[in-house]
């Protein structure tokens, strides 16, 4: 009986948020420049054995046993099986498991969808490339959940590696991978500090108001749009503190974006860091609560930690990889 696991990284966006909702992007073009880290959701999938009671087993926050797919609580699975060309004449147990919670701003619903059907398509006999499954996570979200989502974390998800994704009006997204010196990677790397704030929200319902307000926020969103290729220079050849100010000029952007982007709780967090030594930073995804990112020079984060001694830091590294099949055996 075939096993197949994904590994698949989350992601954190840097700058060009709100340019990669389709409602302005089919217009106006957009861009994002984001990596994907080091901390990751997996999905084991097989064919359940015909002698089990029920037809299907999904094992996420509830163990599901049904007899039919359309009986199947998890919206990504119950719309993924059949996009990915499954139907009830054959059983299917899958497991899902994550590094971090979701509904954090760090692309975990993306990140499920790329990992779903990278594991169904090895599954099926029939392997994508990371670029089609980035592409495949983009229309089951957009259009078969109707989720209010962009289209920048099924690609960083799938692709891996510290990116510019660009997104034409005519609807076609090219990956380009962002070549900067090993050193330069690194000292980013090593400037960028991670706090979960111990709440969760559903990013569509904060989307929905984002999406709009986008004709009303044009000139912030053209703004943010623009910093994608500023930030590329700076980690090219800059100065990269100034990549953690300019951060910090986007985060002002886009809490104007909608009013629920942000809350007084994260913008005292967030000036707590800024008077602790941050030179930026910014509350990830989009918007509300989840995990805050920072840039703070090497020397500065030990004070910065210790102002933020009630949340947790969670260490990143960059993933190169993308969604990759870590097994693919018998069970």
């Amino acid at each position: 009986m075939s096993l197949v696991i994904s590994r698949t990284p989350f992601r954190v966006s840097f700058f060009g948020g709100g340019s990669d909702y389709p409602a302005w992007y089919l217009r106006n073009g957009g861009a994002v420049l984001s990596t994907a880290i080091n901390k990751y959701c997996y999905i084991t999938g097989r064919f359940l054995p015909p002698f089990f009671s029920n037809r299907h087993r999904i094992v996420w926050s509830h163990i599901e046993t049904v007899n039919a797919i359309a009986e199947i609580l998890h919206p990504a699975v119950r719309a993924g099986l059949p996009f990915m060309g499954f139907d009830d004449s054959r059983g299917i147990e899958l497991h899902h498991q994550g590094d971090l919670p979701a509904r954090t701003g760090i692309g975990s619903s993306s990140a499920f969808a790329v990992g779903l059907i990278n594991t169904l398509s090895v599954l099926r006999g029939a392997p994508m490339t990371n670029y089609e499954i980035g592409l495949a996570a983009i229309d089951l979200e957009q259009n078969h959940l109707k989720d209010s989502v962009g289209s920048q974390d099924q690609m960083a998800c799938a692709c891996g590696g510290l990116n510019v994704i660009r997104f034409a009006t005519d609807g076609r997204i090219a990956v380009e991978p962002l070549a900067i010196a090993p050193e330069r990677k690194a000292r980013l790397e090593r400037g960028l500090l991670l706090f979960y704030t111990g709440a969760d929200r559903l990013s569509s319902t904060v989307a929905k108001e984002t999406i709009a307000n986008l004709a009303a926020r044009e000139a912030q969103v053209r703004r943010m749009h623009a910093m994608v290729d500023e930030a590329a220079e700076i980690l090219r050849a800059g100065d990269i503190h100034d990549f953690g100010r300019l951060l910090d000029e986007t985060w002002r952007l886009k809490r104007e974006l909608a009013p629920s982007v942000s809350s007084a709780r994260i913008n005292d967090i967030y000036m707590t860091a800024i008077a602790a030594g941050a030179l930026g930073g910014k509350l990830l995804g989009a918007g509300s609560s989840g995990f805050l990112l920072f840039y703070v020079p090497e020397e500065g984060q030990a004070l910065l930690k210790r102002a933020l001694r009630d949340f947790l830091c969670v260490p990143i590294a960059f993933d190169d990889i993308g969604t990759t099949i870590v097994y693919n055996g018998t069970d």
